[in-house]
């Protein structure tokens, strides 16, 4: 299908530009005859020319990155969009990569931070459900639910993790990250439709290396220490040990609540009792998190090297849902329909309230006093194998990870006496085993070829208070529950995934691959525990249709091709036509409502599917001062992946859609030689994300026939969504920003930083509501350094969100707000918005020996 006429427009002109620079830089750019770059190695086998964009075994890629950016002119960064190491500039897929020192010096310590500086990159940290939503090109999935997986993978040492709690794991100590954009299926299996964050930890290095961090946060108080130390234990085995501790004081968020009054009605005896719910902590998040990391190397011939990485993680706040704003309200001129003496807008203000001290005790995962909190721990273990032939290499990748997350959460974020809160437990297993082989011959035809195996177990049970009521006659466990949800999926994955290189020229290469997949998961879902007043809305365990299974099997092959054309170095063409997959599943968090005539319809969704094509331009000019990148693509989507709560029914669903996206993408970053130091980026992002086919998407709470709301049946309302928006879709986006460093003498050395976001105005909502819409924004980050010139002291101010924007990643209807939906008399219900953090400023103390 044709690509929207002003994206081609933009297009063609982009690519003029390019082109001129092209034949520009001829004549400057050092020469090079076509077809003499290094042939791609495996990931793990890196190349030792920096000039190649490689690392030389053993040694820190900082030390590389140092020497670049002493040399003048840009500085190269490996990455592994294709399961092996190639310069960002050669290889033809769209790749935003930050360094090893990029990440240090900007304190890219998690994935929000990265989306917060990344354009067409956005987190949105949900207190339930899947935990996030991460969105990418206006491509994401709804945090509603624990058993969607996300559209935009995460990737950790070449092992998938699918999980959204994925945000809650410290990123620290890393050698790189990459952001993948678009279906990234062949070699990142499924799950990967809108793309994949890749992340690569350090490896130790071939002499001893220690560092030690100390930061300060000012506004949430936030103590940090970071320990690093690497090195040869002998001369064929590395270790690396690192160790990040964090506690804040206070935090980012203000909860204003006051005590509320939770009345409770006894069904046996007809007796109310009054249950006090005092605030929940006043600064938000007072986050504690410890994690380490703990790596090995073995090389015992220059053919073996075997890796073995161990890591866990802590990490507790003191309330699930601490950056949960009610920021607009339709109901009484702008005030929460739950507590009129709240004002919903745009501040870092919450309103929670904890479990009534007389009841928590005996609420199943709350805390004896009733306070909220999240805590989240896992553990992981990777080893990695890399054997090297003359001409062929053998890579292992075998994985073992488990995690477990505990919340109390105040469910309707709004200090409200009709209380709703529960408690969660969910605990997620993996196991994954990947063998591939890569093929090295001189001639013009080489393959690489793998399978896949993974063994994965979700546990999920949770339990809810809400409308009120108690039952005397149950045990104390029971007695002010209104239901308990309890549930498990089984999933196994086998994939095979090959790929055939074709060197049709010297300076033309095609590139032809499939991956094939098959995946069962078994599920249960039960609510074990109903009180009695409310099995009109909840259907119990032992009621027809009250225990709901799953059996699934999914099938699917996702071919890809791409050609790629160097006419010199430094330049690179490139068109690929890329499929995805994500897998259905089944959605544990749930509900099995007595409405409901299809329980396992409600629970059950099916894969969600992409196919499209991309262009792209890559040229390094002017004697690699200036990197120019030009992209432009459109994909369609089938059978995406929207999950909403249907009020009517008290169910959670999963609807599917078809959607498009399209746009162009820009950036450039100049580092001239002449000004040893200095470094000026940015990009233009223009994208397009649309529903194309969505006639029956629900109405979103409140919304009236006057805005597009139509009745199919007595008890449900549709609306026609072609066309509409995606949620997080930005039209535009773009960057701006420099960088400075500068021996000042007498052995020092200055350093400054200030880069700029830019989001146009979207909707945060996946349905049309032009409530949740987002206003146009900028937000600053600055930082500042100061140490010695061999690096080994420094000390930093890093400042985050300098503008102080608040703004949404993400959004839910407020839970007991909006009514009469489908009707005239609608009331839209309030949002809840995911919020970013606001303005940060750290100071950084390093050492490095």
């Amino acid at each position: 299908m044709s690509i929207h006429k002003p994206i081609l427009h933009r297009g063609s002109a982009l690519f003029a530009v390019a082109a001129t620079l092209f034949f520009t830089a001829q004549a400057q750019a050092q020469s090079t005859a076509p077809g003499t770059e290094a042939a791609p190695v495996p990931a793990e086998t890196v190349p030792a020319s920096p000039v190649e964009g490689g690392v030389a075994p053993g040694q820190n890629q900082s030390a590389v990155n140092d020497t670049t950016q002493q040399q003048g002119g840009l500085e190269d960064i490996v990455v592994t969009a294709r399961k092996r190491a190639e310069s960002v500039q050669d290889v033809p897929v769209a790749v935003t990569a930050l360094s090893e020192v990029q990440i240090q010096r900007q304190d890219l310590t998690s994935l929000e931070k990265v989306a917060a500086r990344t354009p067409n990159f956005s987190v949105g940290r949900a207190s339930n459900g899947s935990g996030a939503q991460l969105t990418l090109r206006g491509i994401g999935s709804s945090s509603t639910s624990i058993g969607i997986e996300q559209s935009v993978a995460v990737v950790v040492d070449g092992v998938y993790y699918g999980q959204g709690r994925i945000i809650q794991e410290g990123f620290f100590d890393l050698a790189r990250l990459e952001i993948l954009k678009g279906p990234q299926a062949l070699f990142f299996g499924k799950n990967a439709t809108a793309g994949v964050v890749s992340i690569t930890s350090a490896d130790p290095t071939d002499k001893v290396e220690f560092r030690a961090r100390a930061g300060y946060e000012f506004r949430s108080q936030q103590v940090q220490g970071e320990f690093v130390g690497s090195g040869p234990l002998t001369d064929t085995l590395g270790l690396r040990v690192a160790v990040r501790g964090s506690k804040m004081f206070d935090g980012y968020f203000k909860n204003v609540a006051d005590p509320v009054n939770y009345a409770t009605l006894n069904i046996v005896n007809g007796v109310t009792t009054n249950h006090v719910a005092q605030p929940a902590a006043r600064n938000e998040p007072g986050e504690k998190e410890l994690l380490g990391r703990v790596t090995l190397k073995w090389e015992p011939t220059d053919q073996l090297t075997a890796t073995l990485k161990a890591s866990g993680d802590y990490n507790k706040v003191n309330n699930s849902s601490w950056n949960y704003v009610n920021f607009n309200c339709e109901n009484g001129g702008g005030v929460s329909t739950l507590n009129p003496k709240y004002q919903c807008k745009d501040h870092f203000v919450t309103h929670q309230n904890k479990i009534p001290t007389d009841i928590a005790p005996n609420f199943p995962f709350a805390k004896e006093d009733g306070s909220l909190y999240n805590r989240y721990k896992s553990y992981g273990t990777t080893g990695t194998i890399n054997y090297v032939l003359d001409d062929v290499t053998f890579t292992s990748v075998t994985n073992y990870n488990w995690n477990n997350n505990q919340w109390t959460c105040a469910c309707d974020f709004q200090s409200s006496n009709t209380g709703t809160w529960a408690t969660e437990n969910s605990t997620w297993h993996a196991f994954s085993s990947e063998l591939r082989a890569l093929t090295t011959y001189d001639g013009p035809i080489n393959v690489m070829v793998g399978g896949l195996y993974q063994k994965t177990k979700r546990k999920f049970e949770q339990y809810i208070m809400f409308a009120g009521l108690e039952d005397s006659s149950q045990s104390a466990q029971n007695r002010y529950l209104a239901t308990t949800k309890n549930s498990s999926t089984d999933g196994e994955t086998l994939a095979a995934f090959g790929q055939v290189t074709w060197k049709l020229a010297e300076t033309i290469e095609a590139t032809g691959g499939v991956r094939y997949t098959h995946e069962t998961k078994d599920s249960i879902f039960g609510q074990y525990y109903n009180i009695s007043a409310l099995q009109f809305i909840f259907r119990d365990a032992t009621a027809p249709l009250g225990i709901v299974t799953a059996n699934q099997t999914f099938n699917n092959w996702s071919p890809e091709a791409t050609i790629s054309w160097k006419p010199m170095r430094g330049l690179l063409f490139y068109g690929a036509y890329k499929t995805a997959y994500k897998s259905g599943g089944f959605s544990n968090s749930g509900i099995n409502s007595s409405f409901s005539n299809d329980p396992s319809g409600d629970l059950t969704f099916e894969p969600e599917k992409a196919s499209g094509f991309e262009l792209g331009a890559k040229t390094t000019l002017l004697d690699n001062q200036l990197r120019f990148n030009v992209g432009l693509y459109t994909f369609k989507y089938k059978d995406l992946q929207v999950d909403f709560f249907n009020s009517p029914i008290f169910a959670f669903q999963t609807l599917t859609a078809d959607a498009r996206t399209k746009g162009v993408e820009v950036e450039f970053e100049y580092a001239p030689r002449s000004i040893d130091g200095l470094n000026l980026h940015g990009s233009v992002n223009y994208n397009r994300a649309r529903y194309t086919n969505f006639p029956l998407a629900p109405c979103y709470a409140g919304q009236r026939p006057s805005e597009g709301c139509f009745p199919i049946s007595a008890t449900s309302f549709r609306q026609n969504l072609n066309g509409a928006p995606l949620a997080n879709a930005p039209e535009w986006t773009g960057t701006l920003g420099a960088s400075y460093d500068k021996v000042v003498g007498n052995g020092f050395r200055f350093g400054a930083s200030v880069d700029a976001r830019y989001n146009s105005s979207y909707i945060a909502s996946g349905f049309g509501n032009d409530d949740s819409r987002q206003n146009k924004y900028v937000n600053l980050d600055a930082s500042i350094r100061f140490g010695t010139e061999d690096d080994r002291y420094e000390i930093a101010l890093i400042g985050k969100n300098l503008t102080n924007r608040f703004y949404v990643t993400g959004v839910v209807d407020g839970p007991s707000t909006g009514s009469g939906t489908g009707t005239l008399a609608g009331v839209h219900a309030d949002q809840l918005g995911f919020a970013t953090l606001p303005r940060t400023v750290q100071v950084q103390a390093t050492f490095r020996y």
